[in-house]
């Protein structure tokens, strides 16, 4: 059995047997996995009580030599929340969080982009004083970006003119593209978005989650940009939010 060691986020923890532990951890090399960590609830020389959902862990780890089951052998903690473990309404935003990833899956390619974006989020629900409820739907737009799937916003898909100052745009639902006022036609499926809600997408686009804290939209603008966003994950995405997590539809 080869071991290996990694960084990871544990996403989710659960009980398999009285004294054994499953571990969701989201690795920065080697992306989502679900790994064994027998004894785990009591060995506190191997794991010393870090298997706790959101901490950050340097784990090692092994596969069984038949292939089926990775067992973590042993893990440090490297970071753990404090505020968020004593905030329901921040660990439902984790949570939330948490599923959307594990709905849409973490490529190999992008296991170390998703790692700091996951932790990125932790940390502003773990430090920002306020955290508007829009946040965990603007992360769902970030992951989607990372995976190359957000729409372009800079430029009207119909024409090719820049939308920056642009005073209204328009998001074609089922083209997953935004175009300027001009362009858009009698029969269109689509949602109008004014500047605000652009600009604040644009900097979830290209800034990291530590610095969405300064974003302050108004409720306008994070209603529209939700909005967007929720379409955009329904139509091109098959994801909708339903009883507690994502399902395909």
């Amino acid at each position: 059995m080869q071991q290996w060691s990694d960084d990871a986020l544990v996403l989710r923890v659960g009980k398999f047997r009285e004294a054994d532990l499953w571990v969701r951890l989201l690795a920065r090399e080697k992306g989502l996995l679900t790994a064994f960590a027998f004894g785990g609830s009591r060995s506190r020389r191997r794991f010393t009580g870090c298997l706790d959902a959101f901490n950050v862990l340097r784990v090692s780890a092994a596969y069984s030599r038949d292939g089926r089951f990775l067992n973590l052998s042993e893990a440090t903690l490297l970071a753990g929340p404090d505020r968020l473990r004593r905030d329901w309404r921040r660990q439902g935003m984790a949570a939330n969080c948490v599923r959307f990833l594990e709905a849409m899956g973490v490529p190999p390619d992008n296991a170390g982009a998703s790692f700091l974006l996951m932790r990125g989020m932790l940390e502003l629900l773990e430090r920002e004083e306020d955290v508007p409820a829009v946040m965990p739907v603007l992360f769902r737009f970030r992951l989607a970006s990372e995976q190359g799937y957000a729409p372009e916003l800079s430029f009207c898909a119909r024409c090719g003119r820049p939308l920056a100052g642009e005073q209204k745009v328009h998001f074609l639902v089922g083209e997953g593209e935004v175009c300027c006022a001009s362009c858009r036609r009698p029969g269109d499926m689509s949602l109008s978005l004014e500047q605000e809600a652009l600009d604040v997408l644009g900097k979830v686009k290209e800034y990291s989650p530590e610095s969405w804290g300064r974003l302050h939209p108004s409720p306008e603008g994070a209603r529209q940009a939700a909005r967007l966003i929720d379409a955009f994950v329904r139509y091109h995405l098959g994801l909708e939010w339903g009883n507690g997590r994502f399902r395909s539809i």
